[in-house]
């Protein structure tokens, strides 16, 4: 049997993409069903930053009628408006790499 070692290198070069590659669409598919799964959230923040309900608790926070050991991260000016703008710029980064043609 005639070894070739370009030939060898070829298919050891092809398994190495073939093994990052399946590894890469497992971690993108998991990742896509935890997205998914963090929609309906996403969408009930959005509509609580800045509405009424939003006012009357960052009010209430600041007037010190809420509990001290209170999570508040939603009541902080930042918090959801960096989340809302991270998503928005990931929506836009899956629009583009979709577009990509990967033949």
């Amino acid at each position: 049997m005639k070894e070739n070692k370009q030939q060898i290198a070829r298919i050891r070069q092809m398994e190495r993409y073939l093994n990052a590659a399946t590894a890469a669409v497992k971690r993108l598919d998991t990742a896509l069903d935890k997205w998914e799964a963090v929609q309906e959230a996403i969408a009930a923040l959005k509509g609580y930053y800045g509405s009424d309900q939003w006012r009357q608790d960052f009010a209430d926070d600041e007037a010190g009628l809420l509990p001290d050991g209170l999570k508040r991260g939603v009541l902080s000016e930042d918090g959801i408006w960096d989340l809302l703008n991270n998503v928005n710029e990931l929506n836009q980064r899956l629009k583009r790499v979709a577009k990509k043609k990967n033949n």
